[in-house]
């Protein structure tokens, strides 16, 4: 693009600021804004190499309220607050931070998918408007320092996090690289699915003390981290299962060769080596000769798309590099794991056999090898010239969790001990862990339901990786082809009733339920008969994740010990399923209890699932309960559906709705007494409980009742009004 037309784009392409008379002189401030806004949208176009092709939104400049004393500007999408010293001066202060909040407003309209990505906004804030110059004259500060510093206030929103920041910067002479490739990659319209990192700003590799991430195999939630676990690191042995699962063939057996030291890989290997025995001995003259033959899958086969995804540096050249023997690709610690959740997905008989590397592996023999029990672990060594350890890693897998454990200048040998340790830590502080199963949105037609992952989305067909559509997508069609999974962020779900969506943190499969027919003379509504029959989408998720979801479903405004009693109530439910869907999962609905999705756990649910099992043995119903007066009227041929026609002497008894109808049998007529359960009257009909009297009118039914719920079981607002525990809440509520 030529200068001229890059001008008239930027021209054509400068938002409109306004102002409102708090920040002065008005004109001034605008003229300032508009000349910025030129230069910072010229830097853009020379380093992403064209213009947005939407235009800018306007913007407002006005005086800041309630800033922190060490900010003279912030601001958010469309708004710039400004602190100014004396009225009616611009000082250079104030332009200063007038300059690095604009960086902000033109990378939120230039590169959206950035938006959440605090250190390249910063970066770009900082280089762009001037501030280097000052950090500059700072005292000096170490280059491990600043990077240490940044991983404590990944948000850099402090004085020491920004002096961190310009230190790295610093590094680079001109405009960074790293920003460069970035800004090209908003301009390409690229997912922005991997954070900047510190070391791909500095343009050096780092290693960082040690890092450690722990995540839950079935919400995807980081549940632990410690240290920098967005930093890229070369991960010597840890790729090998991808390309074992990424083999289009049974991978070969194969002869070792005693003279090649790649072929050592531990004592007593046996004349013929498999890819089982190769992965957990890790031996790489295995790869390496399975190579040579011609049939191994190139850069991982369909699993390179995932690896790519989740951060690794680049596409393998080979077989060295794909293995870790040349620390020529880098992957992050929250990387691997991510892979490594969704491997644990696809091939269950891979981590199968990775469960051996503790018993005849490369972590044998150990005083910590027994409390690998159960767990999958898959270890790598990254080397020097001098075949010193730089970096050894553990990944290991057990039925609800991935963990990544990475130490500077250690084999993995010698700190077995960490895995086990940190697992243990995990389901300490965290209860609820296993994986909870529901079955959802089965009132919604499936036909219009969408999801999409802000994340990586994967579909895996027959235990291959395919990634799913960017942007919302069918979910029918996925599911029925595998099950879905979003790496590094929940499921957002919509559909015509839920437009903006839901958040849902686990993984979708698809299950039909058996057919479903309605007992003979039980009235139900069209919505009542798709609860009862359930849901093709199961969703998987953790009990506490679950738990919360429901809690906050029926009543977000519950608190203390009250709230407490309903999430073990509800996590009690969720095993006991039985009585609502003979061997199926609980159903998202009130026919169950109602899921609707992911939401902020709350200490309550934590306790709750902290607490030992509840003693009952069925299923325990619950209501919102109270004593609220209410009174609803519904058409009297709607209610004679239900009840039948020539209804008399109405009454609701023990959770029954008792009535006399007129019966014609043969030429006879006669009254007879019959019942219901009031629980299919209140469902069919929407009221809000059982009602305590009805009065039937010529053309209407009015009904009278206190409080909301079918009135069995735990009264929710009744539990908030007692006072008591959640122990003998859960008792006055189940004592039989």
């Amino acid at each position: 693009m030529g200068w001229a037309a890059v001008t008239v784009a930027m021209l054509a392409a400068t938002p409109v600021f306004l102002t409102r008379g708090d920040v002065t002189p008005e004109a001034e401030l605008r003229a300032e804004a508009e000349s910025t806004w030129k230069a910072l949208e010229a830097r853009y176009v020379a380093e992403a190499g064209g213009t947005p092709s939407r235009a800018p939104v306007n913007i407002s400049l006005r005086r800041g309220e309630a800033m922190l004393p060490s900010r003279n500007g912030q601001g958010r999408p469309g708004v710039v607050e400004l602190r100014q010293g004396t009225p009616g001066v611009l000082d250079e202060r104030l332009r200063v931070a007038l300059r690095h909040e604009l960086a902000h407003q033109l990378l939120w309209w230039a590169c959206p998918a950035s938006a959440e990505d605090r250190l390249f906004h910063e970066a770009f804030a900082l280089v762009v408007s001037g501030e280097l110059v000052e950090w500059r004259e700072a005292p000096y500060q170490s280059l491990t320092s600043a990077a240490a510093e940044l991983a404590r206030n990944p948000d850099v929103d402090t004085p020491r996090a920004r002096r961190a920041l310009a230190r790295v910067l610093n590094e680079s002479t001109g405009f960074p690289r790293a920003l460069t490739r970035r800004l090209r990659q908003c301009q390409d319209g690229a997912r922005w699915l991997v954070p900047l990192s510190v070391d791909e700003l500095a343009g050096v590799a780092q290693v960082v003390a040690s890092a450690t991430v722990v995540l839950s195999r079935h919400s995807g939630e980081v549940l632990f981290s410690e240290g920098d676990i967005r930093t890229a690191m070369p991960y010597g042995s840890t790729l090998k299962p991808f390309m074992v699962a990424g083999s289009t063939a049974p991978p070969p057996v194969l002869s070792p060769r005693a003279e090649v030291p790649e072929w050592v890989c531990g004592e007593r290997l046996p004349g013929k080596v498999d890819a089982k025995t190769a992965l957990v001995r890790s031996c790489n003259g295995y790869f390496l000769d399975w190579e040579g033959q011609g049939s191994a899958p190139r850069a991982f086969g369909p699993w390179g798309a995932v690896l790519t995804a989740v951060g690794l540096s680049g596409e393998p050249l080979d077989m060295a590099d794909a293995i870790g023997l040349q620390s020529t690709l880098r992957l992050s610690p929250w990387g691997l794991a991510q892979a490594y959740r969704l491997l644990a997905e696809a091939r269950p008989d891979l981590m199968e056999v990775l469960s051996g590397s503790a018993a005849r592996g490369t972590l044998s023999e150990l005083p910590a090898s027994k409390d690998y029990a159960g767990v999958a672990a898959k270890t790598g060594t990254v080397r020097d010239a001098e075949s010193r350890p730089r970096l050894g890693w553990i990944v290991a897998v057990d039925r609800e969790l991935v963990a990544v454990v990475v130490r500077p200048g250690k084999m993995p040998r010698a700190f077995a001990e960490a895995v086990p340790e940190v697992l243990a830590k995990v389901r300490k502080k965290r209860s609820g862990l296993e994986a909870a199963r529901a079955q959802v949105l089965g009132l919604v037609q499936p036909s219009a339901i969408e999801a999409r992952c802000q994340g990586a989305g994967f579909l895996l067909e027959q235990g291959s990786p395919r990634a799913v559509p960017e942007g919302f997508a069918k979910l029918e069609p996925l599911v029925q082809k595998g099950a879905v999974v979003c790496l590094g962020s929940p499921w957002r779900v919509r559909f015509p009733d839920a437009p903006a969506g839901r958040d849902y943190a686990g993984i979708f499969t698809n299950s039909p339920p058996p057919p479903f027919k309605q007992p003979a003379g039980v009235p139900t509504s069209p919505n009542a008969f798709r609860a009862r029959r359930g849901s093709d989408f199961l969703f998987r998720t953790t009990r506490l994740q679950y738990t919360a979801g429901v809690v906050a479903a029926e009543d977000a405004s519950l608190k203390g010990e009250p709230r407490v009693a309903l999430a073990r109530v509800v996590a009690h439910n969720e095993r006991h399923a039985h009585s609502r869907h003979p061997g199926r999962p609980v159903c998202d609905t009130t026919h169950c209890q109602t899921f609707l999705g992911t939401v902020r756990v709350q200490p309550e649910e934590e306790r709750a699932l902290a607490a030992p099992p509840l003693r009952w043995r069925d299923w325990l119903p619950f209501s919102q309960g109270g004593q609220e007066p209410w009174s609803e009227t519904r058409p009297r041929a709607q209610v004679e559906s239900l009840l039948g026609l020539g209804v008399t002497a109405v009454r609701f008894a023990d959770g029954r709705v008792h009535y006399v109808r007129t019966k014609r049998e043969g030429g006879a007529v006669f009254d007879a007494a019959e019942s219901l359960p009031c629980e299919l009257l209140r469902s069919a009909l929407r009221l809000p409980a059982c009602p305590r009297t009805a009065h039937f009118g010529d053309r209407e039914v009015s009904f009278e009742g206190r409080g909301q719920g079918h009135g069995e079981g735990l009264d929710v607002e009744a539990a908030k009004a007692s006072g008591l525990d959640a122990g003998r809440i859960l008792e006055r509520a189940y004592a039989r």
